[in-house]
């Protein structure tokens, strides 16, 4: 299926979803790096009102706005694939320079703000999903396969062992508490870049999981998901369902503390939700009421590159040592607070810059370097 115009649920979805990954990301950065805070390692029963709060948060946005967001990815490089042919243009071609920078901007964005940044893992399994792509239905097929059922398997595997008393959580002690609490930025650049292949596993490990949600993202873009007809209504009520009735019941499981299924929910059962995300938001947008909120979503998708780093680099100033210094200072309602407030800032800032310039400022960096590389 060939898609000319643009559709105004993809950037939706992806300004939703860029939004949410700061829902789980804002728990990081607040306490200080200490990763143990968006897991239930550290918990052999109940939770206080505080870290119960926190869990309620991270039950819908741990792993299902990144998932979501991957899919989305997914879209956005179908979209390329489309435009390609529609041009005569070879593929993946000119592509590769968009992946080429977005490792640039992700290498940047890991060494400056964040060690746990997705973008060179989105732009290693972008290459290689292009490829597939090149191939034909009949590869994507047997992708999804392959990749797929290797992740689930792996994930079980894990699960199996963490029910067997094995300490399989996402959870560990880390000195990065400490420096990001009292270091210099120029300190924490030096950690980061010291420990990278530490702090780059994460990345490599979902490698699986990502080729396998680019390629949903590909087919969901085929199957005409995102139109706004009765063939797209339809497809959306279906993953609806899946998100409601699969989806649900097994994120529940990120309540039963203990830290046996930190790995799974998050990297498992999360996406299955990420999918229910988009029948939910399909049948929201339909509120015609509220056409302006999803707008202003929209606008977050359009500039969501921009928007990812923003956020980042906002709440490292508000966190970390060297900026405001609230890391660890904050109850979950607190914390909470300021991700809502980041996030109502950026539907403001992405609103002023796609009404003014049309796109967002990593954007308009990246367009322009593509450009000047593609025509010497």
């Amino acid at each position: 299926m060939k898609v000319q115009q643009r559709l105004p649920l993809i950037d939706m979805l992806r300004g939703f979803a860029v939004l949410g990954t700061l829902g789980t990301n804002i728990w990081i950065f607040a306490y200080l790096g200490d990763i143990s805070y968006i897991t239930t390692s550290n918990y052999s029963g109940w939770w206080s009102l505080n870290d119960f709060l926190r869990m309620v948060v991270l039950f819908f946005v741990n792993g299902k706005l990144l998932g979501l967001l991957t899919i989305m990815f997914g879209v956005g490089l179908e979209l390329k694939y489309q435009q390609a042919l529609r041009k005569g243009n070879a593929w993946p071609g000119m592509y590769i320079w968009t992946i080429v920078f977005l490792f640039m901007e992700g290498l940047i964005h890991f060494t400056l703000v964040m060690e746990y940044d997705i973008l060179m893992s989105y732009a290693v399994t972008a290459i290689i999903v292009a490829f597939i792509v090149k191939f034909g239905d009949k590869a994507i097929k047997r992708a999804l396969f392959v990749f797929g059922s290797f992740h689930a398997v792996m994930i079980l595997l894990i699960l199996a062992g963490a029910l067997l008393g094995a300490n399989t959580s996402l959870a560990g002690v880390d000195p990065v508490v400490s420096l990001y609490e009292n270091g210099t930025w120029f300190e924490q650049i030096q950690y980061r870049l010291t420990n990278f292949l530490y702090y780059r596993t994460e990345a490599i490990f979902i490698i699986p999981m990502n080729i396998f949600l680019f390629l949903l993202g590909v087919k969901l873009m085929r199957n005409g998901v995102f139109l706004q007809n009765d063939k797209g209504r339809q497809a959306r009520q279906k993953l609806f369902k899946i998100g409601i009735f699969i989806g649900v019941p097994l994120n529940l499981l990120i309540f039963i503390p203990g830290g046996a299924f930190d790995l799974p929910v998050r990297y498992l059962f999360a996406p299955i939700l990420s999918i229910g995300y988009i029948g939910i938001l399909g049948k929201m947008v339909e509120y015609k009421k509220l056409d302006w909120l999803w707008k202003r979503f929209g606008e977050i998708g359009k500039m969501s590159l921009s928007c990812y780093v923003l956020q980042n680099t906002m709440a490292s100033i508000i966190f970390y040592g060297w900026g405001l210094g609230l890391g660890g200072k904050l109850n979950s309602i607190e914390v909470i607070c300021i991700w809502l407030t980041l996030s109502l800032l950026q539907l403001f800032i992405a609103h002023i810059c796609i009404k003014h310039f049309h796109v967002g400022p990593m954007e308009w960096i990246r367009k322009h370097a593509i450009q000047s590389v593609t025509q010497k």
